[in-house]
């Protein structure tokens, strides 16, 4: 009986200390988060403020998986210099563009897949990606195709016509199969974050305007090329009744690239002239205020923009020029910059191959995209899909994509997070549209880019490239705090 007394009177011993632990740990959150509410004003999130103790907030991400996009409790004092380590100089008195945002394409296949989901399903998803609070990661910037893209259910343009016909007062054009998924979907979006912007990309014109009747390659016919500029006004005004606003278009999805279904062949010279007989004067006759952003092709042909920028009648109606990075290098894009400071540059697709390697994917979209871009003068950068099916449909025949991973993969109402998820949420969350890009020294093993938001906070983007766990000191206002990466890790500071 002793002993049975002696345990009882144990074990209540060891409940009473769990509970002073619990109750002691509450206390701690209490304390650190109190006044950690979102500021209305700001936007800011209570997640973004660092952990008590601290002066920066962390979040990682792991090539290995173990951790994906967390905020680390650790604590980052600003002091004095560890000179043992490299420095990153983060100098907010030089500064550069200003950022739209980061975010993907709303491909017509992933929003069909995302508005099959349930509906509870469904919102916690689009929470989770646009809203600003939270641990949500405030996507900003959307990419969406004008008519199918590769990666639609079908081939269509909001002007189909049977074979031999054609519309040139475009009074068939209507937006009608975007009433199933894609609209639905975009004005949840906007519910949740009015403030995101849109960009509208063609992969073709209607075939009845293009010199081989197909919706695969072929050139638009000179003829229709008032008629085509009056198919962009339809569409943004048509979309606006919509309460969706189309903040740009580019004129042509690669237009070097007449191989995807559907897709259209354009010159630079056949572009620029589009735009300065047709589509400019038809925007301003119309009072569009949408902008005119060229190419959106690879990296290796800057001579494209730069030939109808460099053609004044054209470039009196362009606001800037896109860019992907199948081919090429993302540092050629200064180029552009240089040539044209005047105009906006941005980064508007790259895929993730299925099934995703997280390491790899990681470490070079993060240095090429997020660092690169950036800081080869980006407004925006954006990956490919948003969504797929686990068995990446749909995807068209004759040259649709079927190994594009979506960032996120949807099977029923379930979501798997994949690479270009934790690509883009690294800076999506933090780097708020108006943020302004400003000066650090990079290095191979430590690429960087860093901005200051709006409400004045900073925000540092680190990949270790080098092939061992690597401390570094970030600098700013004259001091130091000495952070830690693991090799091929991407760490996001806040400050």
């Amino acid at each position: 009986m002793k002993t049975d007394y002696l345990k009882s009177n144990k074990s209540i011993l060891n409940t009473m200390k769990q509970l002073t632990k619990r109750l002691f740990s509450i206390a701690l959150v209490i304390v650190a988060c109190s006044g950690c509410a979102k500021n209305p004003a700001s936007g800011e999130s209570p997640y973004t403020k660092p952990v008590l103790g601290s002066d920066v907030s962390f979040w990682l991400t792991s090539p290995s998986r173990q951790v994906l996009f967390k905020e680390q409790s650790v604590s980052l004092k600003f002091g004095t210099q560890n000179a043992q380590h490299p420095v990153i100089d983060v100098n907010e008195n030089t500064k550069y563009q200003s950022m739209d945002g980061f975010g993907y394409t709303l491909t017509g296949g992933s929003a069909i897949w995302i508005n099959k989901m349930d509906q509870a399903s469904r919102t916690a998803l689009l929470k989770e990606l646009f809203a600003t609070d939270g641990t949500n990661i405030g996507v900003s910037y959307l990419r969406l195709s004008i008519g199918a893209s590769d990666l639609s259910d079908k081939v269509f343009t909001y002007n189909d016509l049977p074979a031999g016909q054609t519309d040139p007062e475009l009074k068939k054009f209507n937006i009608d199969y975007e009433r199933t998924d894609l609209l639905p979907v975009l004005k949840e979006i906007l519910a949740i974050n009015p403030a995101i912007k849109i960009l509208g990309s063609p992969w073709s014109a209607p075939s009845w305007m293009k010199d081989n009747n197909d919706s695969r390659g072929g050139s638009l016919k000179p003829e229709y090329y008032d008629v085509y500029a009056q198919y962009f006004v339809k569409y943004i005004q048509a979309m606006a009744k919509e309460g969706i606003i189309i903040d740009a278009v580019t004129i042509q999805n690669e237009p070097l690239h007449p191989g995807n279904n559907p897709s259209m062949y354009m010159t630079a010279t056949d572009q620029a002239l589009f735009i300065k007989k047709s589509l400019g004067p038809a925007f301003a006759a119309a009072n569009i205020k949408t902008k005119i952003i060229v190419y959106d092709h690879n990296a290796d042909r800057t001579d494209y923009p730069i030939t109808i920028l460099s053609d004044p009648d054209a470039a009196k109606y362009v606001d800037g020029s896109a860019f992907h990075l199948y081919g090429g290098s993302i540092d050629a894009l200064a180029e552009v910059h240089n040539k044209f400071p005047d105009k906006n540059l941005y980064f508007t697709e790259q895929w993730v191959g299925a099934p995703g390697n997280l390491a790899g994917d990681l470490a070079w979209h993060t240095q090429m995209l997020t660092i690169g871009a950036s800081r080869n003068w980006c407004k925006t950068v954006l990956e490919w899909n948003l969504a797929s099916s686990p068995s990446l449909q749909p995807y068209t025949d004759r040259g649709g994509c079927s190994q594009c991973l979506g960032a996120v993969t949807i099977s029923g109402s379930a979501v798997t997070r994949n690479p270009a998820y934790y690509i883009i949420a690294h800076a999506s969350k933090f780097v708020r549209p108006g943020s302004v890009r400003i000066d650090t020294n990079s290095s191979w093993e430590l690429p960087n880019v860093a901005f200051v938001t709006p409400e004045g906070k900073k925000v540092l983007i680190v990949l270790n490239n080098g092939t061992d766990t690597k401390s570094f000191n970030i600098k700013s206002n004259g001091k130091y705090v000495v952070a830690t990466l693991d090799k091929g890790a991407v760490g996001t500071f806040v400050w």
